[in-house]
This record gives structure tokens, C-alpha cells and sequence, in this order.
């Protein structure tokens, strides 16, 4: 039971030849040749965002070779979102870590993994909260982090625990991967027909289209000037504004936050590329009107952007079922995507051309402010676009549709998985559920 295991210190479990530590103080300027490091922003959902990194000179890093990475080290945000834990890829072998990043190298008779999930949990998390202190941005004092209690078990039991939670976050990483497949699919097919026009382009030089008879004979064989440029013959230039309005969400008051209450969309539901991070949402139990709501299915886009990075202004997503509620609200940091009467077809096009390089150009040029970014509702429904025929659009929406209905299915097992694992997880490690009674019960579901 939880009794048997002794708890120590995490700084006992570390390698004494590399003890818990930081890393780049004075990262300097970006370099495209050099060695990629870590910041605490780049520590999320229990992973290390590779796709973000940025990169320091090759001697700034040798200055601070202490912190060079191996691989399978624990990396914890110490700044900002403090408490974020993730093991470092074997691919980011050589690379290195900002100051607002921990690193814990453990011992050989440590399961790196159990660690890592001790704290994930709500102890390990409650204790690293407990540590946080300062007034305006939370911080994760490296002497505090060393002294934070970590049971012991046997490394066999390690081992045991890490395996059936490793079991479950492994098939929510290989749904994320697959959706991110799914996206990518769907966003190429738009590019090619409506941006590129690869159709058009290959009907003008005589070549095949490569598409079934049906859908090439909707591409003309010719282009024609137009104030963008060259565009299909006979698509006419339009406006977002033509097809939609944009609707602002609730001022809310953050005493009414709560627990219960009626779902919330707001900035933190958009962390980019068209994602929709429903584990954001927030819930309200303060005053609305009809206007602050959407339903699933909705587009809706961030008008706001406090990062600075300009990743997450206009960035769209689409409101996702929230179990027993018919309708969500809004923030004021979202608009809400209202489409004019017959214009619902276009949704999937809007959505697309909102992920396109020429929109977040647009994007980023129409953001103001200095800390915080704001979007005016202008620069979507002012932005002109090569309006195609409606029944491309119709042929579009057919072929993407089943990569949305894969990816939202495969989101919702993501969502029942990561709910087993978040009861079994403090449990285990607890040491009130053991794992051949996990064993027991998941062979005889089988």
C-alpha cells in the first residue's frame, strides 16, 4: 500500500554527476545554424513542442554544456505556466534548455517515466504549486524543486506503473499524430485546388489533372488578371464579408468562472494551426445573451493574441460536442463566424483559407497593440479571395469531410483515454490501486 512506499527528495533520485539545474541565461539572438533549445513555453500537455523551437549560437550553448541534452532527461517549466513536465525526444539529442526550464537527469535505478508521471499528478502538481511564488508571472524555485517528495516503490512496481500509463499515452499520442495527418491531407487538397490552382495549371499546359472527370471538368483550362493576380478564368474576386458577419463574445466577469456552469470558449481554446484545445474551456455561471452563443459545428477564430508571436491571432477552430450541452458561449477574445443565408457550404473553404500563408500575412499585418494583439473584424471580412463555383465547393466539402469525421471521432477516444489514464494515474502512484488489478481488470474487458 501507499505506506510501504518511503518518500525522498527528488534531488535523491538524480544523477550526482549532473545535479537539478537550469539552463541558457542570456540566450542572445536567433541563429539558423545553430543548436536548439527549450523554453518553458515549449513544455505542454506532457510533451516537448518540437515544432516550435528556436535556436541559440553553437558557442552561447557551449558555454552552457552542462545542460546539453541527452535525451530522456525530465524537463519542468520553472516560469510562466510552471509545473509543465515532459521527457526530452532521443531527437533532441544535442540540443539545450532556457532558463526558465529544469533539468532532472535521474539515476540508472529510476524509472524515468514513473517520475515523470508522479509529477503529473495532482500530489506531484500540488506540490510543485505549493512551491510557486511571485506576484506577477508564478515561478518554480530551483532549490524548491530538488526538496519536492517522490515515492519510492520497488523499480520493478516503477516500471509496472509506467508501462500501463505509458500504454495509454502512447495511443493518445498515436491519435494526435493521426489527426495531425488527417489535418495535413485536408489542408494540402485546399492549397492545391484554391491557392496553387494545380487543376487549372495542369488543364492550361494540357496535362491531366489527375482527378476524377466529375471534379476536373469544374477547373477551367485558363487564368485570367485579376486584382490579386492571376486567377481561374471566370472566378470572380469577393469578400469574406460577402458569405459572413463576425460576432464578438461575452465581457465576462471571472467571479462567475466555476467548476459547473455553461461551457466557455476563449483564447485559451486556440493554440494554433486550426486547432481546437477543448480541455481550455472554461465554465460560466454568470448572465449572457443569444448573441454570445455558438453551437457545435461553429467557426470561430481568436481576435486576440497575448504572446507576441502572432501564432494565435486569427487562428479558427470549430467548437467541438461538449457532452449534455447544446450550446456553448463565448468570449471577447473570440469572434464567432456567422454565415449569411445559403453561405453555410463555405464554412470548410473559410476555415482552410484562414490556415493559409496569404491569411496569416494578412493576419499578422492587421494585429495591433504592443503587449497584447488585437484583430479588427476588417481584416476577415474585407480580405478578397478567387471565389470559386459553388459546386467545387460542394466537391471540396465531400472529400475533406471524412477526414473531419475521422479526426473528431478519434479526438473523442483521445478524450475517454485521457480520462482513464487521469483516475487510474493518482491511484496507482498512490499505491491504492495496484497493477495486477489493473492487469486483472483490463484482461477481462478484453
Amino acid at each position: 500500500m501507499a505506506g510501504e512506499w518511503a518518500e525522498v527528495a527528488l534531488s535523491e533520485l538524480t544523477d550526482p554527476e549532473t545535479p537539478i539545474t537550469y539552463g541558457v541565461v542570456k540566450p542572445g539572438l536567433l541563429d539558423p545554424d545553430g543548436v536548439l533549445f527549450i523554453r518553458g513555453g515549449d513544455i505542454a500537455d506532457g510533451r516537448v513542442l518540437t515544432k516550435q523551437l528556436r535556436t541559440i549560437t553553437k558557442g552561447i550553448s557551449h558555454q552552457y554544456r552542462r545542460t546539453l541534452l541527452r535525451g530522456g532527461e525530465i524537463v519542468v517549466s520553472l516560469v510562466g505556466n510552471p509545473g509543465q513536465i515532459a521527457i526530452v525526444p532521443e531527437s533532441l539529442h544535442g540540443a539545450n534548455i532556457a532558463r526558465q526550464v529544469g533539468l532532472v537527469r535521474l539515476k540508472s535505478n529510476v524509472d524515468t517515466r514513473f517520475v515523470k508521471y508522479y509529477l503529473s499528478s495532482p500530489k506531484g502538481q500540488e506540490a510543485l504549486g505549493a512551491q510557486s511564488s511571485g506576484s506577477v508571472q508564478q515561478v518554480i524555485n530551483l532549490g524548491d524543486l530538488k526538496t519536492v517528495r517522490v515515492p519510492t516503490p520497488p523499480l520493478s512496481e516503477q516500471r509496472a506503473i509506467a508501462r500501463i500509463l505509458g500504454a495509454l499515452d502512447d495511443k493518445i499520442e498515436l491519435n494526435r499524430r493521426m489527426n495531425e495527418t488527417l489535418e495535413a491531407m485536408a489542408r494540402a487538397l485546399f492549397k492545391s485546388w484554391f491557392i496553387d490552382f494545380d487543376p487549372v495549371h495542369a488543364k492550361a499546359e494540357g496535362h491531366d489533372p489527375s482527378l476524377p472527370a466529375d471534379i476536373a471538368a469544374l477547373f477551367p483550362n485558363s487564368f485570367e488578371d485579376s486584382g490579386l493576380g492571376e486567377i481561374p478564368k471566370g472566378w470572380e474576386l469577393d469578400t469574406f464579408g460577402a458569405l459572413l458577419s463576425l460576432a464578438k463574445g461575452l465581457s465576462y466577469k471571472g467571479e462567475f468562472l466555476s467548476d459547473t456552469g455553461v461551457p466557455m470558449v476563449n483564447l485559451g481554446c486556440f493554440p494554433g494551426q486550426g486547432r481546437f484545445k477543448r480541455e481550455a474551456m472554461k465554465r460560466y455561471l454568470g448572465g449572457y445573451q443569444e448573441r454570445h452563443t455558438v453551437k457545435p459545428g461553429d467557426l470561430v477564430l481568436a481576435n486576440t493574441d497575448i504572446t507576441q508571436r502572432r501564432e494565435v491571432i486569427g487562428s479558427p477552430g470549430i467548437v467541438p460536442q461538449v457532452a449534455g450541452s447544446h450550446e456553448l458561449i463565448f468570449t471577447h477574445h473570440v469572434y464567432a463566424a456567422r454565415f449569411r443565408g445559403g453561405k453555410q457550404q463555405w464554412k470548410p473553404y473559410v476555415f482552410f483559407y484562414l490556415l493559409s500563408d496569404q491569411f496569416r500575412q494578412r493576419a499578422t499585418g492587421f494585429a495591433t497593440g504592443t503587449t497584447v494583439l488585437a484583430l479588427p473584424r476588417e481584416a476577415i471580412t474585407d480580405c478578397q479571395f478567387p471565389e470559386p463555383p459553388d459546386m467545387l465547393i460542394q466537391a471540396f466539402n465531400r472529400l475533406v469531410a471524412p477526414f473531419q469525421e475521422l479526426s473528431w471521432q478519434v479526438e473523442e477516444q483521445s478524450i475517454s483515454l485521457t480520462a482513464l489514464r487521469d483516475t487510474l494515474l493518482p491511484r496507482l502512484l498512490s499505491g491504492d490501486l495496484r497493477v495486477k488489478d489493473v492487469d486483472q481488470s483490463m484482461e477481462a474487458h478484453q
